[in-house]
């Protein structure tokens, strides 16, 4: 007869052999354990599935299986993209990555890496070619005032005396881009005079407790005069142009050539002081001739003109070369 289970299903009634085969592996179940032959058996199933993995014939069965890409594919599709985004996110902003930072930025390996792209030859020539790069940009926008204000200077002076228009524009630069240039040349020479004379006047504080006597600044002074002198004929006769012109992308020329020699420099140079000394008539003409030349420019036979062939760095070979504008 069917007996009925605790759940009150009724459980179909087992036939006379299978009680008899279910008491039989019961039997032998607990022979086993009291005998030890299951934990025999197990270790010898054991061994023998090991055995099977290291199999030359398992291996080549994995590396088809790899081959064919199923195993990539597999991966590929059980990987969810924002699940994985959002376990990399956590994993960035835990206290662990945090702890983790610090330690790898304290330590010694980091700061040397921190040192060799301080020092790295690269990073010191790009810092250095944006200083550069500035101090171009800022001398073409000061050209460009300078030169709308020659134009400007041209105009007014050709309409008070009278004259027409210029046929076409020119080259030839004016009072302010001239005048700026000067400025930035006096700027050098100041700042050179000035820590020139506080290093002697200290060195001679030192030594003697007094000021400098009369004699000394009138020494220095005409010591001055002559380092600035030098520093305009140097520049005209080797270079055909002075930083603060070179700043400005101008230059010195006769008959289109920038070195004009010392001679002709030293010429030039006595003709701006008789051009400066009758409350500077003779720079007048600057700012109307037709090649905007003044009494120092007739004497040596000279032309300044505007020439944009500007280096952008040390050491770039690019040049930026332009026609007189």
């Amino acid at each position: 007869m069917a007996a009925n289970d605790p759940n009150g299903r009724v459980r179909p009634e087992v036939p006379i052999g299978g009680r008899l085969l279910e008491g039989g592996a019961r039997g032998v179940g607990r022979l086993a354990g009291a005998t030890g032959l299951d934990r025999t058996v197990e270790v010898a199933v054991e061994e023998a599935i090991v055995r099977a993995l290291e199999s030359a014939a398992v291996e080549r069965a994995i590396t088809r299986v790899v081959a064919d890409g199923r195993v990539a594919a597999a991966v590929e599709d059980s990987i969810d993209a924002e699940r994985l985004e959002e376990t990399i996110r956590r994993a960035i902003d835990s206290e662990v990555a945090d702890r983790v930072w610090e330690e790898i930025l304290a330590g010694e390996k980091a700061q040397m890496l921190v040192e060799r792209i301080a020092g790295a030859p690269e990073v010191r020539a790009a810092i250095a070619s944006q200083g550069v790069g500035l101090i171009a940009d800022l001398g073409r926008q000061l050209q460009r005032a300078a030169a709308a204000a020659d134009d400007f200077i041209d105009r007014t002076a050709r309409r008070l005396l009278r004259r027409g228009p210029r046929a076409e524009p020119t080259g030839h630069v004016g009072l302010a881009g001239r005048g700026v240039a000067l400025l930035v040349d006096a700027g050098i020479l100041a700042a050179g005079f000035a820590l020139f004379t506080a290093l002697l006047s200290g060195a001679l504080q030192l030594l003697t407790d007094d000021n400098l006597p009369p004699l000394a600044v009138g020494l220095i002074s005409a010591g001055g005069l002559l380092v600035a002198a030098t520093y305009l004929v140097g520049f005209w006769a080797f270079e055909g142009q002075t930083p603060g012109m070179r700043f400005l992308s101008i230059r010195l020329e006769h008959e289109g050539r920038p070195g004009i020699g010392v001679r002709r420099a030293l010429r030039r140079l006595w003709g701006l002081v008789l051009a400066v000394i009758p409350l500077g008539l003779g720079l007048v003409p600057i700012a109307f001739g037709e090649r905007r030349r003044g009494l120092q420019d007739r004497i040596a036979d000279t032309d300044v003109v505007r020439r944009d062939n500007r280096v952008l760095a040390p050491w770039s070979e690019n040049r930026v070369t332009g026609a007189p504008g």
